[in-house]
Order: structure tokens, then C-alpha cells, then sequence
């Protein structure tokens, strides 16, 4: 069970997302006509945020992934069809143990959200284009991303 609760007024959610990168490029997902996001989601009950990240890559691309550190804790609200979202993420640095993903371009995937199926594309995005102002969700993640940085940072997005 996804630590993911809702009512009438509002929705909040406990999330992680997994930044991995190779060659330059970062490895996003898309659902179909919408922005690029972090791979990565919501944290079941009794489960470690780095449990839910590694079963996340496994479920989602088939694929095993180490976590490396704990890059930044975001604060983010934004609209759940028409009720608020308060979200907890947590977004890792990690790299891949096997090759058994497409290591350039674009491959196709599906995740599951309330019972549905969500299909997705991944993408290899290159560092470049996020310099260059390409939409990736949360935005006020991506200058953390290029520093490549070490440190923990906090960020909040406030998109309502």
C-alpha cells in the first residue's frame, strides 16, 4: 500500500525519484503529452525510500539500480485533478548495475497509478537541454542536478 492518502479537500503523497545519468545525458520519463519528470515513486508503508527506488527502476524499466546519495528533499504542491497535492520527495543520485535498458534515445514503459495503467516514455535527455530551459517536473530540482551535487539541498515548488 502506497503511502499515498486522499480525501475531499486534499491529496498528500510520499514519493522518491532517482536521478541517473550517463554520458551527459539524464534519464527522464514521460507520459504521453506531458513534461518530463524523475524516474521514480510513491514509498509503500514499511518500506525504506531506497527499497521503493530500487523496485521502482525494477518494476518500471527492469532494471537494477545502486542508490547512491540523497541529493535533495522537496516540498511540492501542486494540482491533483481538482484538489491540492502536498508531496514529500526524495530524490537520490543512482547508477545502473546491468545494461539491460537502451543506454541512448527514447524506449517505452508503463507505470500503474489507482489501479491504471500509464504508459511512458523514457528518455535520454541531455544535460544540455535542461540547460537550456527544457520542462522537466520539479523545475526548482534541475540547478541541484547540474552542479551535480554532493550535498543534500531542500527545495519547495509551489505550483498552485
Amino acid at each position: 500500500m502506497d503511502i499515498l492518502f486522499k480525501n475531499d479537500e486534499f491529496v498528500f503523497s510520499y514519493r522518491v525519484g532517482g536521478i541517473l545519468i550517463h554520458n551527459e545525458k539524464i534519464l527522464l520519463q514521460r507520459p504521453k503529452n506531458d513534461d518530463y519528470a524523475i524516474i521514480g515513486g510513491h514509498v509503500a508503508v514499511m518500506e525504506t525510500s531506497m527499497e521503493t527506488l530500487k523496485r521502482e527502476f525494477e518494476e518500471e524499466l527492469h532494471t537494477k539500480i545502486e542508490v547512491d546519495n540523497l541529493l535533495a528533499i522537496g516540498e511540492i504542491y501542486f494540482p491533483w485533478g481538482k484538489r491540492p497535492c502536498h508531496q514529500i520527495c526524495l530524490y537520490y543520485n543512482v547508477h545502473l548495475l546491468d545494461d539491460g535498458i537502451p543506454m541512448d534515445g527514447v524506449f517505452h514503459g508503463y507505470d500503474e497509478l489507482d489501479h491504471e495503467r500509464i504508459d511512458l516514455d523514457f528518455c535520454w535527455v541531455p544535460l544540455e537541454e535542461l540547460r537550456k530551459g527544457a520542462k522537466v517536473y520539479p523545475v526548482e530540482l534541475i540547478p541541484y542536478i547540474l552542479e551535480q551535487r554532493k550535498e543534500t539541498v531542500h527545495f519547495v515548488s509551489k505550483q498552485i
